[in-house]
């Protein structure tokens, strides 16, 4: 059995992973593009239940992670619970935490059940970016606010007082820091040239990605964890992700041009993950809960912390400094995982992060440390595919990494797996799972 190795975690129940699902991960703009995600979060939560023979009456709480929401659904989790025939007596919250939103979802469900608030949880996350939320500048909203008060026809006509025709255009938010005004590729830009890491090396890594996911899906690796969505105005099922590209090369990878430092940065179109629609959903339970209701779990769901550095400098580290934290007060070393999936933003962000946690300076300037955290082995690494190639619905991903890390543990008949992502803001996250049985 696990053996804590700190009294931190003796005194908590356990928390098992019984089942993981998510739709399928589509390119924005594609199959999901007449979707909101109030439609794919009350997929997913449906088919989860059906497929688990849970009864919405079993379940103490629904937590989603959401980011760019749509304003019609500010409590998507709510929403999507109601409208997949969930007791509207079983509460049901959204939280947002950039990239990690599904991650703080599932940790909130991991509190409850150690508390023993909760037995049986629903946390996971939902992003569609075909339905981003528009908008104007501020000059044009308070005019917007002003015109509830106009009375008859004429008042209108002080609506275009001091507006010119281009503040009319709408503005789609930008996926950019508020603190620093700079956009998550020009960071990652930023931090892949303060590592040394080549503009080939992204490229590379990409391409690894993008064949070892399109390898998983032939192979059936991913069928398990993907449910068939079927999605109005059509209703055609769809099984699989449409975000990996299987006859990618290195050769055309290399043939695009950056997209945010102009001309000569590294990071492009290629080697980032693409905007994506999707939802994903982890079933977690109380140990008792599960051996009374007669479920077979897939994983314990052990520990996490969560981090936060300097969105100036190093917005996309995360992942560095949360990794040794964890394993730290588990009593663990990296050599002790099995299976590690590990959020791909970027190409340039993964290889940053693993070259900092091969770094002895790292370690010593910035953990305190006297030795490197981890000598990599790639061979442990995504190797289903990571966000690079299977999409990255913000608000979802979280849930996609704790359920493939899952699965990949049975798969691989590894013990312990280590989920980690970066996420706007400076933030990052780590989880420690353990394979039950």
């Amino acid at each position: 059995m696990f053996e804590p190795g700190t009294k931190f975690l003796e005194s908590k129940k356990s928390v098992l992973l019984v089942d993981g699902l998510r739709t399928p991960f589509m390119r924005s703009g594609s199959e999901f593009v007449d979707q909101i995600s109030y439609d794919l979060a009350r997929e997913v939560l449906k088919g989860i239940l059906l497929r688990n023979g849970l009864s919405g009456n079993d379940l103490d709480s629904v937590i989603m992670g959401s980011v760019v929401q749509n304003s019609s659904t500010p409590n998507v989790a709510r929403d999507a619970a109601l409208g997949a025939g969930i007791p509207n007596t079983v509460p049901a919250s959204t939280v947002t935490m950039a990239c990690i939103s599904a991650s703080k979802a599932i940790s909130e469900g991991m509190n409850a059940i150690w508390l023993g608030q909760a037995d049986t949880v629903l946390a996971g996350g939902v992003e569609v970016l075909s339905d981003v939320p528009v908008g104007f500048k501020k000059e044009v909203r308070k005019k917007f606010f002003e015109s509830r008060k106009y009375k008859g026809p004429l008042d209108y006509t002080n609506f275009l007082k001091g507006i010119s025709p281009g503040d009319l255009l709408p503005i789609a938010p930008a996926i950019a820091e508020f603190s620093t005004q700079e956009t998550m590729g020009e960071s990652a830009d930023k931090l892949a040239a303060s590592f040394g890491i080549s503009r080939q090396a992204q490229d590379e890594y990409a391409l690894r990605s993008h064949h070892l996911a399109a390898k998983a899906s032939v192979e059936g690796k991913l069928s398990n964890e993907i449910m068939p969505t079927a999605v109005a105005p059509g209703f055609t099922p769809f099984s699989q992700d449409n975000t990996f590209r299987a006859d990618t090369s290195l050769e055309a990878l290399a043939k695009l041009k950056p997209v945010f430092v102009k001309p000569f940065g590294t990071v492009t179109a290629g080697n980032s993950s693409p905007l994506t629609d999707g939802a994903a959903v982890s079933l977690l339970m109380s140990e008792d809960k599960a051996k009374a209701m007669g479920y077979s779990p897939k994983a314990y769901l052990r520990d996490y912390v969560f981090v936060a550095q300097d969105p100036a400098e190093e917005l996309l580290l995360g992942p560095a400094y949360a990794t040794p934290k964890l394993l730290e007060r588990n009593g663990l070393g990296f050599s002790d995982l099995d299976v590690i999936e590990i959020h791909e933003a970027f190409a340039g962000q993964v290889l940053a992060v693993l070259a900092a946690l091969e770094s002895d300076k790292f370690a010593q300037e910035q953990l305190g440390r006297k030795e490197k955290v981890a000598s990599i082995n790639l061979d442990k690494i995504n190797l289903w595919g990571g966000s690079l190639s299977l999409g990255h619905p913000f608000g979802a991903t979280g849930s996609r990494l704790v359920n493939q890390a899952a699965n990949r543990l049975h798969d691989e008949d590894g013990r312990f797996a280590l989920v980690t992502a970066c996420a706007a803001g400076g933030l990052g996250h780590a989880m420690l799972i353990e394979r039950a049985s």
